[in-house]
């Protein structure tokens, strides 16, 4: 029995050589099967080819490659395989499935017939990223997913940042025993400076217990569903504090990893809220020396107290710091990429389609300002060019204000011209999996292989 897949855009197909095996449905061809490329037969594929199923990656180096299309596992792929970086091949938020308007059984479904496209058995991981509820968990398990980020940020208490001593003792006082399985004298015994190897003093206790007890609780209730649906069968877990209002301080992130060993919830990575602005889109912004200091902090404590990764949330194409994230974290590393992909697609139009691209420029100045409402970004809509020439329309992803504003506007393009993107990418395919191999080998350079490999 033989496997391979035919045509190319729209029109591919999986053959089957033989036997059609269970749970495929197709059109018989002489000895063969042509299948199309639906849910059901990549349920059965799977089966058949364990290879093209997500696995848990723990703690191996890992980068994901989130994908809002469906179609850029190939040139992930290309990237990935020449080095010692795992790749994530199937991660996509709940928030962005819901603006591509895609299911998370679509997720794990293109990125598996990506891998068997490019016969890429080495395995790969899959990323439930942000995830808040219950019910969104049920149904990234149920659609095949092995890899969860929980996101408890909407439970961060950002004023316990600033609040007078009385007010943190008010907060402190009034935790949950129950919920937090301990009582407030219990914290007070275990982390105060003089207990075993903890870095607090009383205020610094109650200010990071008031950001973060009660967003460590609703990380351990979702941990213990996840546990209770896998039962003895291995997942990763990563939580990520990342989206609040300050960033997470080396003793509030030593304090939420010994929270998490007390309650038993066993992470492989962690996403703190690094200083420094991590802007979608862009480079990062602030200063190295400062960032470089306190990586370092976190990366010791992520060895200390797991070893677990450490997870670089908004980390497409912060290219300035990737040396010094892999001189501190060394192979205890997640980045983490997202709308980069999507912005190597309209890359590719502006290459190839000027007419079009300005349509979507267009649209990206129209919307800007509405949908830049829930990213934080500093990017401004009167430096976006109105009408640059064509031979200018590549150079415009090299330009921080347009990247920013064809990034946030994605859920408006596709809403307009999603038949006329996915029709011109199936006929540019060739082209959008070069150039995300040129981009994401930029990504994947800075953090060379451990074993010598090329």
């Amino acid at each position: 029995m033989e496997f391979e897949m035919v045509g190319s855009g729209r029109g591919r197909r999986l053959r089957i050589r033989g036997e059609l095996p269970r749970g495929f449905h197709g059109e018989q061809q002489g000895d063969c099967w042509l299948c199309p490329l639906d849910a059901i037969n990549a349920t059965a594929l799977r089966r058949e080819l364990p290879w093209t199923a997500p696995r848990p990656l723990g703690l191996g180096k890992s980068i994901g490659c989130g994908d809002r299309l469906g179609l850029a596992t190939p040139g992930h792929v290309r990237a990935v395989r020449k080095g010692d970086m795992a790749g994530v091949f199937a991660q996509q938020s709940i928030r962005e499935m819901e603006r591509c308007s895609r299911s998370a059984q679509d997720v794990i479904d293109d990125a598996a017939w990506g891998v068997l496209l490019m016969d890429y058995r080495e395995g790969y991981g899959s990323d439930a990223d942000h995830v808040k509820q219950i019910a969104d968990i049920d149904a990234c398990i149920e659609a095949g997913f092995t890899g969860f980020t929980l996101d408890p940020n909407e439970h961060v208490d950002n004023a316990a940042q600033d609040d007078d001593a009385t007010v943190l003792q008010a907060k402190f006082e009034s935790l949950a025993p129950d919920d937090l399985e301990a009582t407030p004298d219990d914290l007070r015994r275990l982390y105060l400076a003089g207990a075993a190897a903890s870095p607090l003093d009383e205020e610094t206790l109650l200010r990071a217990s008031g950001k973060y007890s009660r967003a460590i609780i609703h990380v351990k209730n979702l941990a213990r569903h996840i546990e209770g649906r896998f039962g003895s069968d291995p997942f990763d877990l990563e939580v990520s504090v990342d989206e609040t209002d300050t960033p997470t301080s080396p003793a509030e992130h030593w304090f939420i990893a010994a929270e998490l060993q007390r309650h038993s919830v066993r992470v492989d990575g962690l996403a703190p809220r690094f200083i420094g602005d991590f802007e979608k889109g862009v480079d990062y912004i602030g200063d190295l020396q400062r960032f470089e200091d306190d990586f370092a902090a976190h990366a010791r404590i992520a060895r200390e107290m797991g070893p677990y990764k450490l997870s670089i949330h908004t980390g497409s194409d912060k290219f300035r710091i990737y040396p010094i994230i892999h001189r501190h974290a060394g192979e205890l590393v997640h980045l983490k990429t997202a709308g980069t992909s999507w912005l190597e697609a309209l890359r590719v139009i502006a290459m190839r389609d000027a007419a079009f691209f300005r349509e979507i420029l267009a649209l990206a100045r129209e919307r800007f300002e509405t949908d830049r409402a829930t990213y934080h970004i500093s990017g401004r809509l009167e430096r976006v060019p109105v009408d640059p020439p064509d031979d200018a329309l590549p150079a415009l992803f090299e330009h921080f204000d347009t990247r920013q504003a064809l990034h946030v506007t994605f859920g408006s393009q596709l809403d307009r011209f999603r038949d006329r993107l996915y029709a011109f990418l199936h006929a540019h395919e060739d082209d959008y999996q070069a150039v995300l191999e040129t981009h994401f080998d930029r990504h994947i350079a800075p953090f060379p292989c451990a074993t010598g490999r090329d």
